[in-house]
């Protein structure tokens, strides 16, 4: 049922995302929203939860091979978030309908917000490592940190409004270019 509600959110929305669509797509009873959601706005909410696992179990994919390595953590980072098994129509069309909701509904902000607490601090980790020594290297890192995440959340959009011309590797090129500004001896 929450893969269902994913496909039907991406595809109509969240206004559009009725429970009759819901529950034709994954062949349940309307009985079994309620069984188990009570209502669609805890089924909603568990469907955003359940994209932010996903979303997170795909990160990790990346970064295990990646060890501890600051600068190889911030290629996967930012290599993951940009991979077709994260940035694909299904979850670009699902997550910014739920980050469209955030602000009238705090549970879907809770599991779609840009600023996500876990994300930025695995940036800011990496980029604290890479900083070791520099001057203000805590500002440095945040900065960098706000500005990587900021930049991939222009590639998603670019990504939603454009999706035929969007280029994976033309957008990790752009987000690196940021990148070796910062840290050029790293990148």
């Amino acid at each position: 049922m929450i893969e269902a509600t994913i496909e039907t959110v991406s595809e109509f929305g969240i206004a559009g995302a009725s429970i009759t669509r819901i529950i034709t797509r994954a062949k349940l009873s309307r009985g079994m929203v309620h069984l188990h959601f009570d209502n669609k706005e805890h089924l909603l909410v568990e469907a955003a939860r359940h994209m932010s696992e996903v979303y997170y179990a795909q990160l990790e994919t990346f970064l295990q091979p990646a060890g501890t390595n600051a600068r190889d953590r911030l290629r996967a980072l930012i290599s993951a978030d940009l991979s077709d098994k994260i940035l694909n129509p299904k979850t670009v069309n699902a997550w910014f309908a739920f980050r469209g909701e955030a602000r009238s509904h705090n549970s879907f902000a809770q599991h779609s917000d840009t600023r996500d607490e876990a994300l930025r601090k695995m940036f800011i980790q990496a980029y604290c490592d890479l900083a070791k020594g520099r001057e203000e290297a805590d500002t440095l890192a945040r900065d960098a940190a706000h500005g990587t995440i900021a930049l991939l959340e222009g590639m998603w959009a670019d990504y939603l409004l454009h999706p035929d011309a969007f280029n994976r590797n033309i957008a990790k090129r752009i987000v690196f270019r940021f990148v070796s500004a910062l840290f050029p001896d790293n990148f």
